[in-house]
């Protein structure tokens, strides 16, 4: 236990202030590979980026490849896990066939197990004959979405070690991401998860100005607390989905009803207030390309205050794409988070394409980008020519709840291994105060008394009991953030 009087508050929700949410975390890459040597390691990999249909060499299936490949080098016995859809891969249905399929991408064989539901094999059983077991899809198991204990307890039964390589489950309470670590020795980051956990703190360093966010798709009632995040932190924001329509209602503009959010009125006007008050500009567009659903094909642009009945925005007209070029003109980085689009998806939209260019043309005078989100990123790899300079983060789900100030469930399993390392610069603000060592501090609260009257000093207790100080633990850090 950790405690300073200037110690850094990890709040759950931010109030608009700097994110702190990363924990110190081990990571494979720098966990002792002697270690390795022998020992049971369970492996949550990511199914969207390994089930692929058509896997690539993009850097984040290379990665997640090497974490397995890095493990079976090392000479421990390898547990796979995860969960898959047709979605992902129609021809990958049961276990049997993804082990397959996970055979060829690895090039190393991969042997399918039922010994979840059927417990008359135990895994260790099955691992005396395979270096790398897979077992079956968790989607089909209740306990995986509960975080059942018993569940994550069979699932961890002979596990030494454990590897999360699935960072787009991090923001999610499962099982397999949050309930294994409970019960393993080591839990430890991925080479695919430390590389996206870097990638993340990319995108939320706001460390050069003007800073423009592009803040793309709708539900903003359920991402207000990120947006008002972005408006507390950046030089503007350009708003180029459904969300822009809520604003807009906002700042006292017309707005059809059928293109409004029930219950965001109040949240749009506090992002509206925020950037007033910091005198920053905010971006919506002023006109839209316009369809009917009689005639989908034909398009008109429609002043953003003049939209008639029956016609639906798709897209951002030539006078809205001319004011983000122009507001983005000296811009040194821009987070770009969400897609271009309205309710209406029309082959004949330009507007994303049309961004790609403008962003391109940046990356020439070092303006650093950030792109945020499936469909975002998917448009800058086809549009864009100079694609390596970007950094780009798939999976906005998880940035969204990150900048909501939330701490990631599945990261913060991770902050538990062996052997432990701790940044004691991160751990107190100043550590160079001489330091009081509580040997058996029980659950903490005669620490945090002491800590209290000696702001002059630091504080650390040590005690062995889980049983004294796993509750009571968590109170006593909920109490050193007050």
């Amino acid at each position: 236990m950790l405690r300073n009087s200037h110690l850094k508050p990890k709040a759950y929700v931010h109030d608009a202030g700097e994110l702190d949410a990363f924990p110190h975390i081990q990571t494979l890459k720098g966990f002792p590979k002697e270690e390795l040597f022998a020992k049971v390691v369970m492996v949550r990999f990511d199914s969207a980026i390994l089930l692929q249909k058509e896997l690539d060499l993009k850097s984040q299936v290379t990665s997640a490849v090497s974490t397995i490949k890095y493990l079976f080098e090392a000479g421990a016995k390898i547990i796979l896990l995860s969960d898959w859809s047709m979605k992902i891969n129609s021809k990958l249905l049961v276990v049997e066939s993804v082990a397959d399929f996970l055979s060829s991408v690895l090039q190393l064989k991969v042997a399918p197990s039922r010994c979840i539901s059927n417990r008359s094999l135990s895994k260790m059983e099955e691992l005396e004959k395979a270096d790398i077991l897979l077992l079956e899809n968790l989607s089909e198991f209740k306990g995986e979405l509960a975080n059942c204990s018993k569940f994550a307890e069979q699932l961890a039964s002979v596990v030494y070690i454990f590897v999360n390589d699935s960072f787009s489950n991090s923001h999610k309470i499962l099982a397999s991401t949050v309930g294994v670590p409970r019960f393993c020795s080591a839990c430890v980051a991925g080479f695919h998860f430390e590389e996206s956990l870097c990638q993340l703190k990319m995108a939320a360093q706001i460390n050069k100005k003007p800073c423009i966010a592009i803040i793309g798709g709708g539900n903003l009632f359920d991402k207000a607390s990120a947006v008002r995040y972005l408006a507390s932190r950046c030089d503007g924001l350009v708003f180029v989905g459904m969300m822009a329509f809520q604003i807009m209602h906002a700042l006292g503009l017309h707005v059809p009803l059928n293109l409004l959010e029930g219950g965001a009125l109040k949240e749009a006007s506090n992002i509206v207030q925020l950037a007033q008050n910091r005198k920053i500009p905010i971006l919506y567009p002023k006109d839209f390309w316009c369809t009917t659903n009689d005639f989908p094909k034909q398009m008109e642009i429609f002043p953003a205050y003049g939209i008639l009945d029956g016609w639906i925005p798709v897209d951002p007209g030539p006078k809205a794409l001319d004011e983000i070029n122009s507001l983005l003109a000296d811009c040194k980085k821009i987070i770009w988070i969400g897609p271009v689009k309205f309710r209406l998806a029309s082959q004949n939209i330009y507007g994303a394409s049309k961004l790609v260019s403008m962003l391109d043309r940046l990356t020439q005078s070092n303006c650093e980008i950030t792109v945020i989100g499936n469909m975002a990123c998917k448009g800058v790899m086809k549009e864009s020519s100079f694609v390596s300079v970007y950094n780009m983060v798939e999976n906005a789900s998880v940035v969204w709840e990150f900048l909501k100030g939330r701490k990631l469930p599945g990261l913060m399993a991770l902050d538990r291994a062996y052997p432990v390392e701790i940044d004691w610069n991160a751990a107190y603000t100043h550590p160079s105060q001489p330091l009081v060592v509580d040997i058996g501090s029980g659950n903490g609260l005669f620490l945090l008394a002491m800590a209290k009257r000696r702001e002059d000093l630091n504080f650390l207790g040590l005690e062995i009991n889980e049983k004294v100080c796993l509750l009571p633990f968590s109170v006593f850090f909920l109490l050193c953030m007050s």
